[in-house]
């Protein structure tokens, strides 16, 4: 039976010292996957909104219960907190620090690379709206090749955090109204249109270079002008911005060239499933996060000159958006491709022996669960849960619910992803088989044994999991704070302190 037992480093050591025997550093480093003495490439993969449900649930539906994803299998385990901060807020343990519990993906972003706190829907910008450096930027001005890949619009907050100062996230381009750019509750007035902090995101990327390879969707954000800046940066430009020409992944296969713009969907790229059932669609010739992802790291790794290494963040963005709409089964295999695109990752990891992979999130979405099977929700019951002292709401709730407490048939007709899926007002959970279940049942069956439920359509404030492997990656176990990943990938570019 394989476990799923993690150690340190320096537990290693300590181990070995309580058997009698001697465990140098370098045999310590190699159980994490990599040689301690230098880091020439780090890959930052990141599932947006991909909590430690998302990761059980997708491994049991996959694998099943005693299976792993592939990012389990990594040598080192960790969890992230995520929390932002408000507007004007000071930085933790100042006199001004106040603290806002659920992040959203751009303060999040910012955290992580440019290693501060900061207010909910703010790129590139601390809490008092001044602009920070992010770490591909210091990458690239110390001669690292740089790559984004997303299955978001490029634009989105989680690959923009990396290649842009905003006030605002939803400033994004190429149409807006000046005033969504501003924020004057922390800017205090307005500010010029000449300022980084008010341009569009899509100006800015197409113009700044932070990115030598970008690729995903959001082609619609772009227009002629940043096409032409593109190409005027030595960038090979796959489809169009100009005439709006999607590429595709015959596009990115023949690409080469030390840098690469390819853009896929004129928005968010198209879910898995929707490709499967549709192999004749044009959305079913965009590539997959995995595609993707192997494709950036042969760019960056392969190109001429590249004696540095490189920094690669990859975003598996529509665990997120499935989260959202509560869609349970999109939800799994968006988690699935993303945990595919991890083993690519890793995979060039085992045989460089020189690159840290870190597979994180920036949050939780939707208070995903895994419900006892036949059992129902709160949001099902025809009344809550009794308090045990109704004098406080907030309180835990009776234990033994199904004394007093019924589904309410109203709201609750069958299994949600079963024969109660037209119904606009049921609750129910969807169900799902597992590899562990009979040959005969079915997803959607009250038989599978897989039952998922939503806490709400939005964020939580849940720490996220967090896997490593490479040369130090046993700095990432145990418990961190997002603004910590800016350190420690920034110290093993050597770009930061």
């Amino acid at each position: 039976m394989q476990g799923r037992t993690r150690v340190t480093a320096a537990a290693v050591v300590a181990m070995a010292a309580v058997a009698g025997t001697t465990v140098t550093s370098a045999q310590a480093s190699d159980r994490h996957g990599g040689d301690d003495r230098r880091i020439n490439n780090v890959i930052y993969v990141l599932g947006d909104g991909m909590g430690r449900t998302h990761v059980t649930a997708a491994r049991e539906r996959y694998y099943g219960a005693d299976g792993e994803l592939n990012m389990e299998r990594l040598p080192v385990v960790g969890q992230v907190s995520t929390y932002s901060v408000e507007r004007r807020s000071g930085q933790p343990g100042a006199a001004d620090f106040e603290p806002n519990l659920v992040t959203d993906s751009a303060s999040a972003a910012t955290a992580w690379s440019s290693g501060v706190k900061t207010y909910n829907a703010a790129l590139g910008v601390d809490a008092k709206g001044n602009v920070v450096p992010t770490l591909m930027e210091l990458a690239k001005r110390a001669g690292y090749r740089t790559g984004n890949v997303s299955t978001a619009e490029i634009t989105d907050a989680t690959p923009a955090g990396q290649m842009s100062h905003v006030l605002a996230r939803g400033f994004q381009g190429p149409v807006y109204s000046a005033a969504s750019c501003q924020d004057t509750a922390v800017t205090g007035a307005p500010l010029p249109t000449s300022d980084v902090r008010v341009t569009p995101v899509a100006d800015q990327i197409a113009r700044n270079g932070t990115a030598d390879v970008i690729l995903g969707g959001g082609l619609s954000r772009f227009e002629a002008s940043d096409e032409q800046a593109l190409r005027g940066q030595g960038y090979t430009v796959l489809g169009s911005p100009a005439s709006q020409t999607v590429a595709t992944r015959a596009d990115l296969q023949r690409a080469s060239g030390r840098k690469v713009f390819g853009l896929f969907n004129k928005g968010n790229l198209t879910i898995e499933k929707f490709k499967r059932q549709n192999p004749t669609s044009a959305q079913a010739q965009e590539p997959s996060l995995p595609q993707m992802t192997r494709k950036a790291i042969n760019l960056l790794d392969g190109s001429r000159g590249n004696r540095k290494g490189f920094y690669l963040q990859v975003e598996g963005a529509l665990i997120d958006k499935r989260s959202h709409a509560n869609d349970a089964s999109q939800t799994l295999e968006e988690t699935k491709a993303f945990d595919d695109a991890v083993a690519a990752a890793v995979a060039f990891a085992k045989r460089d022996r020189h690159t840290l992979v870190i597979v994180t999130a920036d949050h939780e979405c939707a208070g995903f669960n895994i419900i006892e099977k036949g059992t129902f929700t709160n949001a099902e019951a025809a009344a809550p849960p009794v308090n045990v002292y109704s004098g406080n709401t907030a309180n835990n709730s009776t234990p033994t619910r199904r004394d007093g407490n019924v589904k309410d048939t109203a709201r609750s007709t069958g299994i949600v992803n079963g024969a109660g899926s037209g119904d606009p007002a049921n609750f129910a959970p969807a169900t799902f088989r597992t590899p562990d279940d009979p040959a005969s049942v079915q997803d959607g069956s009250p038989e599978a044994s897989l039952w998922l439920t939503y806490l709400s359509g939005n964020h939580t404030g849940a720490d996220v999991p967090l896997f490593a492997y490479g040369p130090n990656a046993g700095r990432l176990a145990g418990s961190i704070d997002n603004t910590d990943l800016f350190d420690v990938v920034g110290q093993a570019l050597r770009v930061a302190r």
